[in-house]
């Protein structure tokens, strides 16, 4: 329904052309560098060179500009092709054949960095070169005494970290007797009284269960202690290197007779230890042993509340008596020490392989994933895989070679690596070694102190695997010419910070899926690290999850412009699976992923789609990202996504920021927050945290005294050890004198901190409307969509004036004027939006004002047919427009692929205007008018302007419509199917799958004006 406000081209085109400039330019002939990429899996072995090469052609034909080499196994449902195994001579022949071609062709290629698409991994990762977390096997000797003897050895190989010894604190291993279990309760009975300050749970495989501990002097009357989850669901070793982790919960001293252990339903589990010591309460978690174990961990799925302490100081162990007996360690593990008085534990710490492998790869390409804390080590994993293809290959012969690939993070946690400790030292000013102990729940100092040492360690891990991991494959990349392309964030127990993670990378990838949530935090991730990082193009995966062979161009619009508003400017399509095969379509495919192959029904036809998205991120890459609002993540780590609470109005948009970014690169200006790409922000929210190092604090009093404005709670002391105890005092004095200041808000919400500074709203508009605001020194850029299927002219209010503003239609290229309304400092314009439609309105000082045009004569002439319809294996005449699935021949219900619809229509005397209106059309129409083309159409409205083609009296029309693959692959299920046509590796769908609308449903009409 595209009504626009201005109906002669000619007008409008000298309009525009009086204003000519670059970005015009690169609107109406987007350049290379804007087109998207696509993954490129080759699976389970299933290769040809002819596919490769075919492959590449096709990708070079539609506007796909970049491919990325996954080499995956285990997900297409075909067996492994024996012929063709990972690393060997001929399967390097393969690679080193896309290369070459690609070069050829004018496709650049990316390679996964490893085989699989996570992570970093391979069968030539050594073990004391992979992923390790400290295990701390312990025994108890009493003194005096010389001791001489083993300490315990782990099964497998390990690496010494230390060996540490300290007093035994009081009621370490004592517990009260279990008497009784049921399976959905545990008794506990002590006839003298028994005092509990911790229970640990054991566990013996996957269980997902509430607990409820109560005590009770009686048995009779139970009063509750504590309730708390134990869940341990997934036991995947990427989600923590010990998947069965206990349960580890700790509680105010409480003496009692009887303690009942109840549990929300039916379960399973192993020892339950109800005990007097006391212990660090979720050390498996607060360690790293144990990670978020879904997709997408909260915001604050790692932070806990204050640790209360023990209730006397013996239940602690003293820092300063813990003892480094490293050096009295040989080699071979025995131990010599002259043990003082009393009774002491001695744990011998080793590092271990957390077991993760990349995965899904061959079998014979599969091993340990690389350190992801250590440069060395990945040396030597970028030098066996990345490193092996550039030695193959000489430098001219591998110029289309652009980008190494690293997807979204799966691998899981580590919490050390070779010379951690030398590290914390340097960055946190005390020595690791004596809080080793907290690693197995052993209070040291205090509840809060132990607390403090475990968030210093997962800190430095966060901060390790960013700067060492990403930016050292980023560095190791540059030294050979090529690019690091990356995915900020992880799913499956991500270890790291996303906006640090992405910062170390050249360029930065979010996600998002065609359904459900995926993309939800991702693309925010993606986006707010670059724009807080200096990095002009974000990209996203776009469109992973599929169904197969179901959805066209079309049905991805909305989504995409969903991902465009959340940040995204660029594509790489997921997924384009290799083709070895021409007679077997539509091929191979597995059970995500959109298909972008050549063999899918629509791939020729999807090129105005691609110049759709071309002109999109020409002008989304243009200037900086406007938001009004920065949301500070905090310091806390691990961290995949940001806190916007309080919650952010409509019509304002925001990013996330870090501290490191907050320290290092952001500035005052104006009153506003200002980094050194440009990025601005004119309010920074704090999260709701009772802590904060005193070094960002400083920052934070530096940024307010040069005018910035900030919201949020104020601070009561460090989460970290460094520096402590005068950290806490540190925090407490800034924190006064800041909360002081009239520039640093607290306890109203976002919304009234934006009217206090006086900033409006960006964008007024109606629901379902989503946008996204770009500035250049000269224009101020938006882009809005329309997420219904109902064509719609809605008024949209922007915070611009003083500029004229013009409609940029990034599905034709066309550009137009438009009449704006000012009020009260702000630009109102009435926008005609398609269903799913989505326009820019570009406000520039120099655009053309709108002008009022004599109105048009229209004169609407049905074209009704009948119409000859050609399929490959006939030609059928339609009286009337029906849906393919609709007709009785099961060879046109059934068929999927192209059909050309031929009719002819007369037309009057000389007219200055034609539009040919085709109706609903599924889904892809090419059209022609008397042999001329007139355009490809792929979304609604299915119209076009035949005035070119189109001439007075009888004209003839041509219209290739293709549909979707789907119906033919239901045709061949059914158990009548005669000659199956197609070739599927992995199927969504059965015989009684519904069939989609296919063809050409019209009603077809041709609008005249004059």
């Amino acid at each position: 329904m595209k009504q626009r406000l201005f109906s002669l081209i000619a007008i409008q085109v000298i309009a525009m052309t009086a204003h000519p400039d670059a970005l015009q330019d690169r609107f109406a002939n987007p350049p290379e560098t804007t087109k998207p990429r696509c993954y490129w899996y080759w699976m389970d072995g299933h290769i040809s060179r002819e596919g490769i090469t075919k492959d590449l052609e096709a990708m070079r034909s539609s506007g796909i500009g970049g491919a990325y080499i996954g080499v995956i196994s285990g997900q297409s449902g075909m067996p492994a092709n024996a012929g063709y195994k990972a690393l060997s001579e001929s399967w390097w022949g393969y690679i080193e054949h896309a290369v070459r071609e690609a070069g050829r062709i004018g496709v650049d290629i990316g390679l996964f960095n490893s085989p699989g698409w996570s992570q970093s991994g391979g069968p030539w990762v050594r073990p004391e070169q992979s992923m390790r977390y400290v295990l701390l096997p312990e025994i108890r000797v009493r003194g005096p005494q010389r001791f001489e003897g083993p300490l315990p050895t782990p099964a497998g190989p390990f690496q010494d970290v230390a060996v540490v010894a300290f007093p035994v604190p009081e009621c370490d291993g004592e517990y009260v007797k279990e008497t009784a279990r049921t399976s959905k309760s545990v008794l506990f009975e002590s006839q003298a009284g028994f005092t509990a300050r911790s229970l640990v749970v054991e566990l013996v495989g996957p269980v997902r269960v509430v607990g409820e501990l109560k005590a009770s002097d009686d048995d009779q009357e139970y009063r509750i202690v504590t309730k708390f989850e134990i869940d341990r669901h997934n036991v995947a070793v990427n989600v923590g290197p010990i998947p069965l982790a206990p349960i580890v919960v700790s509680f105010p001293a409480t003496r009692s007779k009887n303690f009942r252990l109840d549990f929300s339903q039916v379960c399973e589990l192993g020892q339950v230890l109800l005990s007097s010591a006391a212990r660090v309460e979720r050390y498996p978690e607060k360690s790293l042993a144990k990670m978020f174990q879904d997709p997408l961990p909260p915001f604050d799925f790692y932070e806990w509340p204050a640790a209360t302490e023990p209730d006397s100081s013996d239940l602690v162990v003293s820092a300063n008596k813990v003892r480094d007996l490293s050096a009295l360690m040989d080699a071979d593990g025995t131990l010599r020490w002259d043990v003082p008085d009393g009774e002491w534990i001695v744990q011998r710490a080793v590092m271990v392989p957390t077991g993760t492998q990349n995965s899904p790869a061959p079998p014979e390409a599969t091993g340990l994933e690389v350190d992801k804390m250590n440069r060395t080590a990945l040396v030597s994993h970028f030098d066996a895989f990345v490193g092996d293809l550039l030695q193959r290959l000489p430098a001219k012969e591998r110029t289309a070679w652009t980008h190494v690939v690293a997807d979204s993070y799966e691998m899981g946690s580590q919490n050390w690596t070779d010379g951690f400790a030398d590290d914390f030292r340097r960055r946190f000013g005390y020595d690791p070694i004596p809080w080793l102990p907290t690693m197995t729940g052993r209070i040291v100092g205090s509840a809060d102190q132990s607390d403090r040492f475990l968030w210093d360690l997962r800190r430095a891990v966060a901060d390790k695997v960013a700067r060492d991991y990403v930016g050292g494959l980023r560095d190791l990349c540059s030294r050979h010419g090529l690019t690091l392309w990356l995915e900020n964030y992880g799913h499956w127990g991500f270890p790291s910070e996303f906006l640090r993670y992405g910062g170390a990378s050249d360029e930065i990838g979010g996600e998002f899926w065609v359904t459900g949530n995926l993309g939800s935090i991702e693309l925010r991730a993606a986006a707010s690290a670059a724009h807080t990082y200096g990095k002009r193009v974000v990209w996203s995966e776009a469109f992973t999850g599929g169904p197969s062979f179901v959805n066209t161009p079309r049905d991805l619009k909305a989504r995409g412009d969903w991902a465009f508003c959340e940040g995204a400017n660029q594509f790489v399509l997921h997924v384009y699976i290799h083709q070895p095969w021409d007679d077997k379509k539509p091929g191979v495919n597995a059970w995500f992923g959109t298909e972008f192959n050549r063999h899918n029904t629509w791939f020729e036809y999807m090129t105005p789609w691609v110049d759709y998205l071309r002109r999109c991120s020409v002008m989304l890459q243009t200037g900086n990202h406007v938001a009004d609002v920065a949301y500070f993540i905090g310091e806390d780590s691990p961290k995949m996504t940001g806190p916007a609470k309080p919650s952010l109005p409509k019509g304002y948009d925001f990013d996330f920021i870090n501290a490191e970014v907050i320290e290092k690169r952001l500035r005052v200006r104006n009153g506003q927050f200002v980094l050194p790409s440009g990025q601005r922000y004119r309010l920074l929210v704090l999260p709701e945290s009772e802590t904060m190092r005193p070094k960002v604090l400083k920052k934070l009093q530096r940024l307010v005294a040069h005018g910035g404005t900030i919201l949020g709670t104020k601070p009561e002391r460090s989460p970290s050890m460094e520096d402590y105890p005068a950290c806490d005092e540190n925090v407490r004095r800034l924190a006064d004198a800041l909360w002081n200041n009239e520039r640093v808000l607290s306890g109203i919400g976002v919304n009234d901190a934006l009217e206090r500074i006086k900033i409006s709203a960006d964008v007024v508009c109606p629901q379902n409307i989503v946008w996204k605001h770009r500035h250049v020194d000269d224009a101020d850029i938006y882009f809005l969509s329309n997420q219904t299927d109902a064509g719609r002219v809605q008024a949209v209010s922007f915070r611009v004036n003083g500029r004229s503003p013009e409609l940029w239609w990034p599905d034709t290229g066309s550009m137009e004027p438009v009449r704006v309304e000012v009020r009260d400092g702000r630009s109102e314009v009435e926008i005609p939006f398609d269903p799913y439609g989505s326009v820019f309105v570009v406000f520039r000082k120099n655009g053309t004002p709108a002008v009022a045009l004599a109105p048009t004569t229209e004169t609407v002439i049905d074209v009704s047919g009948p119409w000859s319809v050609t399929f490959p294996s006939e030609e059928a005449t339609f009286e009337k427009l029906v849906s393919w699935a609709e007709r009785p021949e099961p060879r046109i219900r059934f068929y999927s692929g192209t059909a050309t619809y031929r009719t002819t229509f007369a037309l009057p005397g000389f007219v200055s205007h034609a539009r040919l209106n085709l109706g609903a059309v599924e889904a892809i129409a090419a059209v022609r008018v008397n042999g001329k083309s007139a355009g490809t159409l792929w979304k609604y409205p299915y119209s076009v302007d035949i005035g070119g083609a189109a001439v007075p009296g009888m004209n003839t029309l041509e219209v290739d419509v293709v549909n979707s693959w789907l119906n033919r692959l239901v045709g061949d299920e059914r158990a009548d199917a005669v000659g199956r046509q197609t070739f599927v590796t992995t199927k969504t769908w059965k015989s009684d799958t519904p069939l989609k609308p296919s063809g050409l449903l019209g009603p077809v009409s041709v609008t005249v004006s004059e």
